[in-house]
């Protein structure tokens, strides 16, 4: 019985649909596949469904542009060490790049070169790079081509899978998530940095390496969009203590909000003072008790 499972060839690639071929993979295995470009090594980035399911057929259906109405190709088996000892060594890698750089430099290219992934055979080198808008390198091609007697390809990247490449460290003194153990990027908004009360800190303290919003943000969203609903909003009017207010901000993890009440001075005026009012203090008094 098999499986769709996603491949990935570098790790600022995109996923690829091949099938399992009866083979018991899982998330992280590597393997060997044929390609429309050649036989390649490959991570499996994840395993999708059962191919007798009909999602399977519907996400054929959908596949992006460079895949659609192509057969979906078979797993070949996994890899090994032998496999690896054929791919070319970091010093190539280096002298790859270092050419593709010269190249660039020599065409006033405005694109910056990230990494370069060579295919099992070596005929097929996919260089990464970023840049601010399109690029027509179609001079740089034809020059790597001739350099390398090999099927080029020049792929566009984002700051966040550069970041994955280069690899640093982030403001809690641990290596990048993205380095270590992110598969898969997912949105980070400005929301979210609300929703944890860190806007304050400013765009500065709150991205990463890459420039954008930190992945970090994602990972207690979901916790504190909990804690939220118990929280009555901003704006709010409420009563404490047999005083009425109205609620005017937050403090989630605390479980706690700043009330406005409106007390009568000495004159014949009102004047605001404001309160925190811990939402679970009723509770706590009952377990005193």
């Amino acid at each position: 019985m098999s499986k769709i499972v996603k491949i990935k060839f570098s790790t600022w690639d995109k996923d690829y649909d091949f099938l399992s071929n009866g083979l018991d993979l899982k998330v992280g295995d590597h393997v060997i596949v044929d390609t429309e470009l050649g036989r390649d090594i490959g991570i499996v980035n994840e395993v999708v469904l059962d191919s007798t399911n009909t999602e399977i057929k519907e996400a054929e259906d959908t596949e992006n542009d460079s895949n659609k109405n192509e057969e979906i190709k078979p797993v070949i088996r996994l890899a090994d060490s032998d496999d690896y000892a054929k791919l070319p060594d970091r010093e190539e890698k280096l002298k790859a790049l270092k050419y593709c750089k010269e190249r660039i430099e020599k065409h006033e290219l405005p694109m910056k070169l990230v990494d370069v992934h060579f295919s099992l055979t070596g005929k097929r080198l996919n260089f990464a790079f970023i840049s601010e808008g399109r690029v027509d390198f179609r001079d740089l091609v034809r020059d790597l081509s001739a350099h390398f007697n090999g099927n080029i390809r020049l792929t566009q990247i984002g700051s966040r899978d550069e970041a994955r490449v280069s690899g640093d460290f982030g403001p809690c003194g641990l290596p990048l998530c993205c380095k270590r153990f992110i598969n898969k990027f997912s949105s980070i908004t400005s929301d979210m940095a609300e929703c944890q009360q860190v806007v304050h800190r400013g765009s500065e303290r709150l991205s990463g390496m890459c420039n954008r919003l930190m992945c970090c943000l994602s990972y207690e969203q979901d916790c504190y969009k909990e804690l939220a609903k118990k929280m009555p909003a901003v704006g709010t009017r409420v009563t404490v203590d047999g005083q009425k207010g109205v609620v005017i901000s937050q403090h989630i993890l605390k479980q706690s909000v700043d009330v406005e009440f409106k007390v009568k001075n000495n004159g014949s005026g009102y004047e605001k003072t404001v309160t925190e009012v811990d939402l679970n203090r009723n509770k706590k008094k009952k377990e005193e008790i």
